[in-house]
């Protein structure tokens, strides 16, 4: 009987599914929604407020509106390395995207294994995010209190010729940023080094050359990839010529488009046709480029122009700090914060001041600077990331 009501089994399946039956049960076949669809569900649930938080990215401090500070060298001393109340009562109101941490919010594995499930779990269901290049910057490889993996520089290991020493690098790395439980590294600088007075680039460069620079940025974000962390390659349209560092005043490049080209972009091209997720903002100003001294971060041509529609980038692009002196002592925060979403930034990140900038942002799309469809083009992107992050 049994055999009997197979062999009918059977017949049906033949008859509905024909000679391809195999296709039918085929492992590979679509089986729920797939990750755009689910953000269009997201996107349909979400207030305003929900969005514009999803746009930005903050030091711990930001949540903390007791903490005041105006100088960098100010932050160590408030020791903020755990989830406080208030915190928790100001990110009801104001949800945030993400979460970059810094080395004086790190102390060890005890304390990192307590901080960083407390801040996943506030409201915005935030990306942990650090900057852990490996060599000079690199906040956990550079505390004595964890024993991982230490790289003298990238321009040493671009200096040996071998792209598979960046995939180990970037591996290694984010391998054990992965089990600290980060998402998201701000690496690996994709700059070229072509000035040799350049004081914040530097070894965190690959090579001067960007046949040699390029394939070592690559093989990095593959490393991270395979780790489990999102990669970002940094400072678009490139930090590599200038003289001065952006986290203290102006800055520029006198070069034009075609010699960007034929330097700097290699290795940004490289980065995107590889396809990577994350492309971070520059705070010079190109005016060769533009025609106009404003940052990169703010320039509406050098995002949309040169980045997405010649270079065919299509996914996030993420402010350098916000509260670098380079934009703080040329604008307001409104202006800045507003002004770079208006060129097409997606992730605006580290503003001094986050509820300010979370306020900005609301009144700009109430007051019609903003218009919300602007908004969840950007939220389309971050959400999407989150997804397949976390997947």
């Amino acid at each position: 009987m049994i055999y009997k009501r197979f062999n009918l089994w059977m017949l049906a399946a033949i008859l509905v599914c024909g000679p391809f039956f195999t296709a039918c049960t085929n492992d590979d076949s679509p089986v729920g929604p797939s990750p755009q669809d689910e953000v269009e569900e997201m996107l349909k649930k979400m207030t305003l407020r929900e969005k514009i938080g999803q746009l930005l990215f903050v030091r711990p401090e930001g949540l903390d509106t007791t903490i005041h500070w105006t100088q960098y060298s100010d932050l160590p001393q408030y020791e903020l390395r755990t989830v406080n109340d208030v915190m928790k009562g100001v990110n009801k109101n104001y949800p945030v995207g993400g979460i970059i941490l810094y080395a004086w919010n790190i102390v060890d594995e005890a304390q990192l294994a307590q901080f960083i499930p407390q801040l996943k779990q506030l409201n915005g269901s935030p990306l942990l995010c650090i900057d852990e290049e490996g060599g000079r910057v690199a906040r956990i490889a550079n505390n004595p209190n964890f024993h991982v993996k230490k790289y003298e520089s990238m321009t040493a290991i671009g200096n040996t010729g071998d792209p598979a020493n960046a995939y180990e690098c970037g591996n290694t790395i984010g391998t054990y940023l992965r089990g600290y439980g980060f998402d998201v590294d701000f690496a690996p600088v994709a700059d070229v080094n072509t000035n040799p007075d350049n004081i914040i680039i530097g070894t965190r460069a690959f090579s001067d050359y960007p046949q040699v620079a390029a394939p070592m940025v690559t093989n990095y974000l593959e490393g991270l990839k395979d780790a489990g962390i999102t990669g970002c390659i940094k400072h678009f349209p490139g930090h590599g010529d200038v003289t001065t560092d952006t986290h203290y005043g102006y800055a520029q490049t006198m070069k034009t488009w075609p010699e960007m080209l034929n330097c700097e972009i290699i290795t940004f091209r490289a980065g995107i046709e590889w396809g990577c997720q994350m492309v971070m903002t520059a705070h010079i100003s190109a005016p060769n480029v533009t025609g106009e001294d404003v940052p990169s971060t703010m320039s509406k041509m050098m995002l949309q122009d040169k980045l997405r529609h010649e270079l065919g980038y299509r996914n996030i692009i993420v402010t350098d700090a916000m509260d670098m002196g380079a934009i703080t002592k040329q604008y307001t925060l409104e202006e800045a914060v507003v002004g770079c979403l208006v060129a097409g930034v997606d992730i605006v990140l580290s503003p001094h001041d986050f509820v300010s900038a979370f306020d900005a942002i609301e009144a700009a799309v109430k007051s019609g600077k903003l218009t919300e469809e602007r908004i969840n083009q950007s939220v389309r992107r971050i959400l999407l990331l989150k997804i397949t992050t976390r997947r």
